[in-house]
């Protein structure tokens, strides 16, 4: 069985972590051995002078990243664990100040060019999926304002509709007020609520990007 694991302090160790599973079907597939029990926040990771330490231990370069993928190194996607562990890691400490990721791998290894190429490549996966999360914000945004620019118009004009039906029986008056507010949910769900996960995300995806990544030996 391939190692990959992600550390924290002391028994952190045992209740964080991913292991690497040879699968014939897919020869990198991960199998996440996650405890019942989970530290959480800065006290779950090692510090090294005022920076927290998020760190990955591997037996092979090629653990970090998505094997399906026929890119470049450098350019290949993070193997779908090994992304997720570094997100909630760093979600888990976003209040921490300073953090730097730190990638252990055998003596023999950490001097190859893959190895040396693992900070760009991890860096680079980060800020292109910051830069998507930018575009999935903009795209909500944008569509707010259409939806709001319609449910206005619809507001407008039951209410124009309520004024022209003097005679109107109540409950066509207020069946036309209720109308008019329900087509401006859409537009307020998003202005609300929609929004802000995404520009959430986005931030924590940037912080990745822009973190100090190490590669060191083992």
């Amino acid at each position: 069985m391939n190692g990959f694991v992600g550390t924290g302090r002391g028994e952190a160790v045992r209740h964080r972590c991913i292991l690497r599973q040879v699968n014939p079907g897919r020869p990198a597939a991960y199998t996440a051995a996650m405890s019942l029990f989970r530290p959480s926040l800065a006290s779950a990771y090692r510090t090294e002078g005022d920076a927290l330490l998020i760190e990955l231990k591997l037996r092979e370069t090629r653990q970090l990243f998505n094997t399906f993928d026929p890119s470049p190194f450098i350019e290949k996607d993070l193997d779908d664990d090994a992304e997720t562990y570094i997100i909630d890691a760093v979600r888990e400490v976003r209040s921490h100040g300073s953090k730097k990721l730190i990638v252990y791998l055998p003596h023999d290894q950490v001097a190859t060019e893959d190895a040396l190429s693992i900070p760009a490549a991890i860096q680079g996966y980060f800020d292109y999926r910051a830069e998507h999360a930018d575009l999935q914000l903009h795209r909500t945004l944008r569509q707010g304002v259409v939806s709001l620019g319609i449910g206005l118009g619809f507001l407008a004009l039951c209410l124009v509709l309520r004024q022209s039906l003097v005679e109107a029986e109540s409950l066509i008056d207020e069946g036309l007020l209720i109308m008019g507010w329900v087509a401006m949910w859409r537009p307020m769900e998003t202005f609300l609520y929609d929004w802000w996960p995404v520009h959430s995300r986005r931030r924590l995806l940037r912080a990745i990007a822009h973190m100090p990544i190490e590669v060191r030996s083992r």
